[in-house]
């Protein structure tokens, strides 16, 4: 019995740059599985062909003049169609507003093969869910109109771009200019600095302990004294952290120890 390939993505690719469309096209056809219905140079001839041709998956450009990419991918996201959203820039500082807007991948120009064929092949494996996904989510904002957003915080591994929910993130490190996010598996690269990543964090479990380090308390595992001034805390991947007296006093107070 012959096995049944899986049909072709509607695609529909958005750049204010001819070159820039007809290389991504180009690209594409050598990854194969979607199939390009259309084009757009700008954020409202985007949003007409998105309602026009109904695609399953737009690569979207974010510097165009007037409506931008992220501006496209937002005012879709109540219509009665919703595809998935591949950006597509040059510019990486933008992540963390793309995802928010309802991007499920992040791209920096120029794409190759793989990248694109990684991004194809994740917008095929939740495509099927993305509709339930967010009709559930819709009703869950709508009962509880007052409920404050889970904080979402976007980390870099490679050229992939990974959005992490807050719960588990065991903390972040700076190193220099860098600030390194550490989850219970790996280390990502944090597109904002440690000062904003705290603000963001405010009124969470989250706590500095360190002028170079933020730590979330619900994933602490131990505090042993070093001195009379000073803490070593260890998180429950083993990463440890050492802390100032006055420091530990507040990780300590909010764990009620």
């Amino acid at each position: 019995m012959l096995k049944r390939l899986p049909m072709a993505l509607k695609t529909l690719i958005v750049d204010d740059e001819p070159v820039a469309r007809r290389v991504l096209r180009e690209e594409l056809e050598t990854v194969g599985g979607v199939d390009v219905v259309a084009e757009a140079d700008n954020g409202p001839l985007a949003v007409e062909l998105i309602g026009k041709y109904q695609p399953d998956l737009v690569f979207l450009d974010l510097q165009m003049p007037g409506m931008g990419g992220l501006e496209v991918a937002r005012s879709i996201q109540h219509g009665a169609h919703l595809p998935s959203i591949v950006i597509v820039t040059a510019y990486d500082e933008y992540a963390l507003q793309a995802f928010e807007a309802g991007a499920v991948d992040y791209l920096l120009k120029p794409a190759g093969h793989e990248r694109l064929a990684q991004a194809v092949e994740r917008v095929r494996r939740l495509r099927p869910h993305q509709t339930v996904q967010k009709l559930a989510q819709l009703q869950e904002v709508a009962e509880r109109p007052s409920a404050e957003p889970p904080k979402r915080i976007v980390g870099k591994a490679g050229e992939e771009y990974f959005i992490l929910s807050a719960e588990e993130i065991l903390g972040f490190q700076a190193d220099g200019d860098l600030v390194w996010i550490i989850s219970g598996k790996r280390k990502y690269l944090a597109m904002q600095t440690l000062k904003v990543l705290e603000e963001r964090l405010r009124n969470t479990s989250f706590r500095r302990i360190h002028r170079n380090a933020l730590v979330n308390v619900s994933h602490v595992r131990k505090m042993s004294a070093l001195s009379s001034q000073r803490w070593l805390i260890t998180m429950s991947n083993d990463q440890e952290f050492i802390a100032s007296k006055r420091q530990a006093r507040s990780v300590r107070e909010l764990l009620n120890w």
